[in-house]
């Protein structure tokens, strides 16, 4: 059976890539580990994607692209301290991943 978005032209999926990445730039409140607990994935894994996909840059490079701006000043502006909570929640969701 063939997934329907393996189907989808190659520049709607990329025009959809960016809108995501776009968004979560500008949905600083989401924070990675936030989305890491809820979705397994987060702004970081994005970046690695990018890299498994063939971008040529290295995982700093990669995560400025995805970020809008290097990982460190990213993370001076909008990350703060995970709580016990976060971390719990996050790795039971990572655990949801090993399916793939």
């Amino acid at each position: 059976m063939t997934d329907q978005i393996d189907q989808l032209p190659d520049d709607v999926a990329a025009a959809a890539f960016r809108r995501l990445v776009r968004h979560l730039r500008h949905r600083h409140d989401a924070e990675n580990i936030d989305l890491m607990g809820l979705a397994g994935f987060c702004r970081n894994c994005l970046a690695d994607w990018i890299r498994d996909a063939g971008y040529e840059g290295d995982k700093a490079a990669a995560r400025e692209v995805i970020h809008g701006m290097p990982e460190e000043e990213w993370k001076a502006k909008f990350q703060g301290e995970a709580t016990p909570e976060q971390m719990a929640r996050m790795a039971a969701s990572v655990k949801l991943n090993q399916a793939d």
